[in-house]
């Protein structure tokens, strides 16, 4: 199954990707997306990570043509 894969902010410069489409076997998680994706690079703590722009898992199964996005959490701000 085809999934296509994106990275913003820090963990697009950590991996040196914006976005690549990976063939995954079914069934597969989040966290094996990310594995096929980046070589197996360590994943920062923290990593926020969404299945067809819906909040998600790591754990979380994925279907063939989902797009899954890993992006650092928000910080900054005041109140």
């Amino acid at each position: 199954m085809q999934i296509k894969v994106k990275f913003f902010a820090s963990l697009s410069e950590q991996t040196g990707l914006a976005e690549i489409t990976v063939d995954a076997d079914n069934p597969a998680t989040v966290l094996d997306t990310w594995k096929l994706a980046t070589g197996d690079q360590t994943m920062p703590v923290n990593t926020l990570c969404a299945i067809n722009m819906v909040y998600a898992h790591l754990d979380d199964n994925i279907s063939d043509g989902d797009e899954i996005a890993f992006f650092p959490p928000v910080t900054g701000g005041c109140a």
